[in-house]
């Protein structure tokens, strides 16, 4: 009898602790095709392991666990971007010294945090995300030139997604809040489309330098969910 009653609390805790933990995984953040003119420079992308693969794991207080596996989705997103940014783009893996392609900079993005918050916590029906990138660039010589955090946040509400869909989709929006914000001022914040600019020989002593075009007006790259009202 005492076996039966051990048994069958260890199956009501067990399925107790399935039904309390929620899995979210990413796949393509699917951005449009970025409409920008490409910078005429040559730049390999390193990504870390723990950017590739980023899963973070959280227990509400008193709720559910949360799994967010961001899988191969940064990836996808960032290769996307600097693939329409730069002249010519090359992913590369931690044992390949950029030095050795004749490349003009390396970019190496990465996750300093990850937050979320739940109905429960936010006492509203909104999932929310906030994630903080970095993106570090070096130039031909190996040397760090900039060092960028991107803050990007995405909110999507829970009575027009399930509980899983809404917190994936407010990840896609701050992901796709973190790729307007690369698009607008990476160039700005980084200098990056300096590093291509070698000095030419001038061919005569009154040789101008083309104009400079004026730096765009910074702007906050904000998504707007189109599934919450306006």
């Amino acid at each position: 009898m005492s076996v039966r009653l051990y048994s069958g609390i260890f199956l009501l805790m067990l399925i107790t602790l399935q039904g309390c933990s929620s899995q979210v995984a990413m796949n393509d953040p699917r951005i449009p095709d970025p409409l920008v003119a490409r910078m005429p420079i040559s730049v390999a992308v390193r990504y870390p392991e723990s950017f590739e693969h980023f899963v973070h794991e959280e227990r509400v207080i008193g709720k559910e666990t949360w799994t967010i596996d961001l899988g191969k989705s940064n990836k996808l997103l960032f290769t996307k971007l600097f693939g329409a940014m730069f002249a010519n783009m090359q992913i590369i893996d931690a044992n390949t010294d950029p030095a050795s392609l004749g490349v003009d900079a390396l970019i190496e993005p990465g996750i300093d945090a990850f937050e979320f918050s739940v109905p429960e916590q936010s006492q509203t029906d909104a999932f929310a995300v906030w994630i903080r990138y970095r993106i570090k660039i070096f130039d031909d010589a190996g040397t760090q030139i900039a060092n960028w955090p991107i803050s990007a946040y995405g909110k999507s509400q829970s009575s027009t997604f399930g509980g899983d869909d809404a917190l994936q989709r407010a990840a896609v929006l701050a992901m796709r809040d973190a790729a307007a914000l690369v698009i607008l001022q990476m160039d700005k914040a980084t200098g990056i489309s300096q590093l291509g600019k070698k000095a030419a020989p001038a061919t005569s002593p009154t040789a101008l330098e083309p104009a400079l075009t004026p730096a765009a007006q910074q702007t906050t790259a904000t998504e707007v969910d189109p599934d919450e009202p306006g």
